[in-house]
């Protein structure tokens, strides 16, 4: 109350920004999209968002990632050689390829993914997961299989969201991310980011450290210019040289177990329960 008699109303207050502070080394840990499949260089090899993120925040990349990893491969290799290295920020992209086996358990993986994070951060890490978008968007195939994927990957993203809330981990919303949905976005098999795909990825994850305080020294470009360029011959190329040859590889486990979620898609929980598919183990 003033002299006059008049109230003056206080200033809302705002939350003290967080604390700004530099990554010096980066860990990626993962499947094939942190190893950065489809992103190739033009020497061999793949490069992938890892480099691109490491290089505008100014740090040193430490890539433990492994093609077909799922998130107990992650916690049991991949967590241990991270540790190892005592990253100030880390990025995690895993899961998808515990969605397509036949021993897909929520419960283990909410395990396996809590204790991948909250070891990452007793260290003093800032840890980015990824919440995944609807692959049947992208990679086309049959209506009744799609239902069932896309109702394994609502599971998967339960997960993450239970792990977000449980630790505070910071995460990249793939599903909500501009210009998941195009084409370009995608590399020549429709699994894997493109160059551009990984440039995103690279943009966005430097988003979510420098909205924790991360200091980000230069900008992610999101111009094509260090891959190499994929044109309709290397579609087909690919399908001959690497997609049948993939199938046959993965028939044993792959097909029968589609054939089975297909049957199975109705009897799936519900969107958020972690239950275990009722399923016998291998």
């Amino acid at each position: 109350m003033t002299a006059l008699g008049i109230e003056r109303s206080t200033p809302p207050t705002r939350p003290d920004p967080p604390a700004t502070w530099t990554a010096r080394t980066l860990a990626v840990l993962g499947d094939s999209t942190a190893v950065g499949i489809g992103d190739p260089k033009l020497g061999g090899g793949w490069r992938g968002f890892g480099p691109l993120l490491a290089a505008a925040l100014g740090a040193e990349e430490h890539n433990v990632s492994v093609n077909g990893a799922r998130l107990a491969d992650v916690r049991a290799v991949q967590l241990p050689r991270a540790l190892a290295v005592r990253p100030d920020a880390a990025v995690l992209i895993a899961g998808m390829n515990d969605t397509l086996r036949s021993d897909f358990d929520p419960e283990a993986m909410r395990a396996d993914l809590t204790d991948i994070v909250t070891s990452l951060r007793a260290v003093g890490t800032e840890v980015v997961l990824v919440r995944f978008h609807d692959h049947a968007r992208v990679f086309r195939m049959p209506a009744s299989l799609r239902r069932a994927l896309r109702t394994r990957i609502d599971r998967l993203n339960a997960v993450i969201e239970a792990v977000v809330a449980d630790t505070g981990a910071a995460h990249l919303d793939l599903d909500a991310m501009p210009g998941a949905y195009e084409t370009t976005t995608w590399s020549v098999d429709r699994l894997h980011p493109s160059e551009l795909g990984h440039r995103m990825l690279a943009k966005a994850f430097a988003e979510q450290l420098v909205g924790r305080g991360c200091v980000q020294p230069a900008p992610v470009s999101l111009v094509c210019e260090g891959g190499l360029r994929v044109g309709p011959l290397a579609h087909l190329a690919w399908l001959v040289v690497k997609g049948i040859p993939w199938l046959c590889k993965r028939g044993g486990d792959l097909v029968p177990y589609a054939l089975g979620i297909m049957l199975r898609g109705h009897r799936e929980p519900p969107c958020g329960q972690l239950a275990a598919d009722p399923v016998a183990r291998p």
